[in-house]
């Protein structure tokens, strides 16, 4: 996939994978800030000897809102740019569901699909992607989502033929 592509080739993009991403640590520390930040001190996200002890992980586990919130970095690394794009936001998610924890020490990586383009009002693209999120060596990924986020551009850029 080019690294930057115009608004008039997104359309044609639906149904393609997008990007990719490269793998992602994430470690104690990460999950421990995480936790510090939310304010979510669960033993089975900071605690290593309950964890292990009491949970059927074998040790910690990430919180299933920070395997998600990792899917921004994602998204920037592997997916192209808009050449015409000014702005981008974040529109919500229509689904999302935690399959399998990310364990402690674990590698995760999105897989990002064009499910759907549409432009709205003048300077507006509405996309939704489906995304996977794999953990390094496991059949069952960390979690799936249909992200949806937003385009905006100068409506001067506007394809004409939409």
């Amino acid at each position: 996939m080019a690294r930057e592509i115009s608004l008039a080739d997104v359309p044609g993009l639906i149904g393609l994978v997008l990007g990719v991403s490269e793998w992602i640590l994430v470690d104690q520390q990460m999950i421990d800030r995480f936790a510090d930040a939310t304010l979510d001190h669960q033993f089975i996200h900071v605690d290593p000897a309950r964890a292990a002890a009491e949970s059927p992980f074998g040790g910690t586990i990430a919180h299933g809102f920070l395997t998600l919130s990792l899917m921004s970095a994602m998204n920037f690394a592997c997916l192209p740019t808009i050449r015409e794009q000014t702005m981008g936001l974040n529109y919500g998610f229509d689904k999302i569901r935690f399959m399998s924890p990310v364990k402690s020490g674990r590698r995760v990586r999105g897989h990002f699909t064009l499910s759907d383009a549409r432009f709205r009002g003048a300077g507006m693209l509405m996309t939704t992607y489906d995304v996977s999120v794999e953990i390094e060596n496991e059949k069952k990924p960390a979690l799936t989502a249909s992200w949806i986020t937003i385009v905006q551009f100068d409506p001067k850029d506007r394809p004409p033929e939409v």
